[in-house]
């Protein structure tokens, strides 16, 4: 691929891509560096996100700039998610209420500019009968799609039910993928920008309650298989982006420092904090950023 010059004054490259991390709430660091990368009129052609990573990313694809700032403000809603709204539903987060009525009537999303937009979007799914990653692309010309898409990748075990999709039943995307980096080079992609939500020292520890995961999913053994594996996947995934970056293949943007917010956190207070430490780690490294960039 090479660089869109047609692109001119939006700062669009076609050559480099945005692989985005989950991490639930962690995600607003996610969305924190995108807003910047808006503000600084960086536009790539491609992003692949998983999970949270996805949700918000769409944002940047629509050019909606703090967008999931506004969408923060009722994340303690209990509309939003809440235990006794899992144990009503099978779900801690009210999805119909997250991708539907907020963005259709509260924070309106803009599908047209993200269908019109210079950024091609990819979703990475997990497929419950295989256990493998599926990645779909996103389109702003139908909402419920759309809804439907977001939901399924960012469906956790346990605290959601199974998303039925295309005939197939999908859990979040991060389970078989959880830096979907490959699939970043395999879209034809020569770099990467990849934005983490865990700093340089986390490693994944082995998952607990396998037990009961083995018996909560009994009929999806290949679900199972992947879930146990995921540390494995996940520290492969950092081995293979070490020496990515060392041949400068992606340029990497993570937190500094453990974020003080943990995957269900939903203090819209403290997520601003997250998200202004996002702010300031992202430009700090912008010079080196654009740097990368521009190296040809």
């Amino acid at each position: 691929m090479t660089e869109d010059r047609s692109a001119g004054k939006t700062g669009s490259y076609a050559d480099i891509g945005l692989v985005l991390e989950g991490g639930g709430f962690r995600g607003i660091y996610t969305a924190a560096v995108l807003d910047v990368l808006q503000h600084e009129k960086l536009f790539f052609n491609y992003a692949v996100g998983v999970s949270a990573g996805a949700a918000y990313g769409v944002s940047y694809v629509s050019r909606q700039y703090e967008r999931n700032l506004s969408v923060n403000e009722y994340v303690s809603d209990k509309r939003y998610c809440s235990f006794r709204q899992l144990i009503k539903t099978g779900s801690y987060f009210n999805w119909d209420f997250i991708y539907k009525e907020i963005p259709l009537h509260i924070v309106p999303f803009d599908y047209e500019a993200f269908n019109s937009s210079s950024t091609h979007m990819q979703v990475g799914l997990t497929n419950c009968m295989t256990g493998q990653a599926e990645y779909k692309t996103m389109k702003g010309s139908s909402p419920d799609r759309f809804s439907d898409l977001l939901t399924a990748t960012s469906s956790l075990p346990f605290i959601s039910r199974m998303k039925l999709l295309d005939n197939q039943y999908y859990l979040d995307g991060g389970i078989s993928d959880p830096i979907p980096v490959k699939q970043a080079f395999s879209a034809g992609v020569k770099r990467a920008i990849v934005i983490l939500t865990r700093d340089s020292t986390y490693r994944k520890r082995k998952p607990r309650w396998t037990a009961i995961l083995k018996l909560a999913y009994c009929r999806y053994p290949e679900l199972v298989r992947v879930f146990i594996a995921r540390d494995e996947i996940y520290n492969r995934t950092l081995d293979d982006l070490n020496r990515l970056e060392a041949d400068g293949r992606v340029f990497i943007i993570r937190p500094g420092q453990p974020l003080p917010v943990s995957r269900l956190e939903n203090n819209p207070a403290a997520l601003k904090k997250a998200y202004d430490v996002a702010v300031r780690d992202t430009n700090r490294v912008m010079m080196q950023l654009k740097a990368w960039i521009n190296k040809r």
